[in-house]
């Protein structure tokens, strides 16, 4: 009996599964670089409002100060608000890699299946072969 045409479908079918898998896992991963970036960029604002409201206390500067401190403040808020998204981003991406490692496990289930049933398909032919080899031999007797 050979491997079932069904068994060679769902091994294709869990292999699309892993792959799409894959590629949510990739833009999860990506979402989340994106908003760590952004993130970054959040903090470099505020350091940089941080450097002006400092000049302008050496310059006695008013629109140095106020700028600086509008800075500083507009930094922190998108900052708070790229941290509250990051996190649900990182709960995104650790269930993308649950997801894709229990579609890799279901692919590979299937994947062993159709080995043993190779192995055991290639026992049996043995079997058969030396089965009628015996038989040949009996018959010349």
């Amino acid at each position: 009996m050979t491997i079932s045409g069904t068994m060679r479908k769902l091994l294709r079918v869990r292999e699309m599964e892993e792959e799409q898998s894959r590629a949510a896992l990739e833009r999860a991963l990506s979402e989340q670089k994106r908003l760590e970036a952004a993130l970054e960029e959040a903090k470099r604002r505020e350091r940089k409002g941080k450097e002006l409201l400092a000049e302008s206390a050496f310059t006695g500067e008013l629109t140095d100060r106020v700028a600086g401190i509008e800075e500083i403040r507009t930094a922190e808020r998108h900052a708070g608000g790229l941290k509250a998204r990051l996190g649900g981003a990182e709960q995104v991406v650790e269930l993308r890699r649950q997801e894709m490692r229990a579609r890799r496990i279901e692919r590979l289930r299937v994947e062993t299946l159709i080995t043993r049933r190779q192995e055991e398909e290639a026992v049996e032919t043995e079997r058969r072969a030396q089965r009628d080899l015996d038989d040949w031999f009996l018959q010349r007797w």
